[in-house]
């Protein structure tokens, strides 16, 4: 993979190449995917979208939205320090093309702000609680009309393909729905791969999977487009990532690593005693300690360890990049940066205990359960209405439930698959709140 072909700012419909000489400055086409994504009402959902705790009421607790933000941030100043030191290892792509490192910054922080914008209410639990509506739920019936793949794609829904059909997605009228640079739609692919076979390697690309069966052609397009390397055989359709994945990921990791901590002893789910002398294991390096024991106030010296932390986490981030970006470009580099971090250690530490102490608590576990509860029913309620629809017995009261849905969502066609993962995008869309009234309405009942 090269790097001309990987900053790519074609859109799509483009019928003719965007040169990054010709870009305004003042309005750079990658600044121009961040503004795309930050105004899509997709992302702004994410404010009522779990982070750690569903349906929390406390106003220091991060959502999706917060948590997007702030890997936007973190991935910005990534790409920034890495686009730096690649201008100098290859000079010609400033002085011949144009590109700056700033460009760098603004793909991985337009990237890193989308990349939880498909996922579902009530956070990963969520997608858990689709996936097995059709894996062991009344969905199951639907296994022998679909496709192999169809159905995997339901039985596992995933966030991240789910991601990718809310930023490419055609609809009436809107082609290519956000219509981002590709260098951004390729630094946004974590897993550019179809839910079957599953886990094909252990390389990290093949974890999960990134693309819906409705979604293949706008997938290969971008593909082909970037220069990604092909690895898939056949009608498997599999690709190395595009580098600045990479960067996303770590993004990612070090803000959920970090600030989901945080999170926890805010909300007193972790002494602070305890938690401070994590953080300060992780940065024992930096740490100025005349200034940090002049901190009075939790709060100032959380904000100072969180701070430093993540500063510290940023530059072995860009390190490991640099050190592999052979590795990296020719689709062989197998893992997450942070796996390779030398402060491996003490990041694995710190997630050991948001397990134990968050992602584990009674108020995150019986809220998930809630979770599973409301979005089973409302899948179930929805497609049972749809399929009512198809088979000429509408009942009154699924003609009703069929009004609720927003004209958008197709249950009309009569491609089963479509039908099934257009009710499941909407229900997807929905925020934790809006899900939870959505339930209460149809019952009847107050959760």
């Amino acid at each position: 993979m090269n790097w001309e072909q990987l900053l790519s700012l074609k859109r799509y419909g483009d019928t003719h190449k965007r040169l990054r000489k010709e870009q305004d400055e003042t309005r750079l086409g990658f600044d121009v995917d961040y503004d795309r994504v930050i105004f899509s009402s997709a992302f702004r959902s994410l404010q009522d979208k779990t982070q750690v705790v569903p349906l929390s009421k406390t106003d220091f607790v991060h959502t999706r939205l917060t948590h997007s933000l702030e890997v936007s941030v973190v991935g910005r100043s990534l790409g920034r320090k890495v686009g730096t030191k690649l201008l100098e290892k290859y000079p010609h792509l400033k002085e011949v093309h144009g590109f700056q490192f700033n460009d760098f910054g603004a793909i991985v922080a337009a990237a890193a702000l989308a990349h939880d914008i498909g996922n579902p209410p009530f956070g990963h639990s969520g997608e858990k609680a689709i996936g097995e509506y059709f894996k062991i739920g009344k969905g199951i019936k639907f296994q022998s009309q679909l496709a192999p793949k169809e159905f995997q794609d339901l039985c596992d829904f995933e966030g991240n393909a789910n991601g990718f059909k809310i930023l490419t997605e055609n609809r009436k009228g809107v082609d290519g729905s956000l219509r981002l640079s590709y260098a951004t739609l390729g630094a946004f692919m974590k897993y550019p791969k179809q839910s079957l076979p599953k886990k094909p390697t252990n390389h990290i690309a093949d974890k999960k999977y990134g693309i819906f069966q409705s979604d293949k052609e706008a997938f290969t397009d971008v593909a082909n487009e970037l220069g990604l390397k092909a690895t898939g055989e056949g009608e498997n359709i599999r690709y190395a990532r595009h580098p600045l994945t990479f960067l996303v990921e770590a993004a990612d990791d070090i803000c959920y690593t970090i600030i989901d901590f945080e999170d926890g002893i805010n909300l007193g789910l972790i002494q602070e005693e305890k938690a401070l002398e994590f953080l300060i294991n992780l940065v024992k390096n930096n740490i100025n300690r005349e200034k940090y024991n002049l901190l009075q106030y939790r709060e100032d010296r959380l904000s100072y360890l969180r701070a430093l932390s993540i500063n510290t986490l940023i530059k072995d981030a860009v390190r490991i990049f640099l050190e592999n970006e052979g590795a990296i470009c020719e689709g062989t580099f197998s893992v997450g940066l942070m796996e390779k971090s030398k402060y491996k250690a003490q990041i694995d530490d710190i997630i050991k205990i948001s397990v134990e102490k968050i992602y584990n608590s009674d108020e995150v576990i019986e809220k998930e359960i809630t979770g599973y509860h409301v979005l089973q029913h409302l899948l179930n309620t929805f497609i049972t209405a749809a399929e009512n629809y198809h088979t000429d017995s509408l009942s009154n009261y699924d003609k009703l439930i069929l009004k609720v849905l927003p004209e958008n969502v197709d249950y009309a066609t009569d491609h089963l698959y479509k039908r099934l993962m257009n009710i499941t995008n909407f229900i997807s869309t929905l925020s934790d709140s809006k899900a939870v009234s959505l339930f209460n309405k149809l019952t009847a009942k107050t959760l």
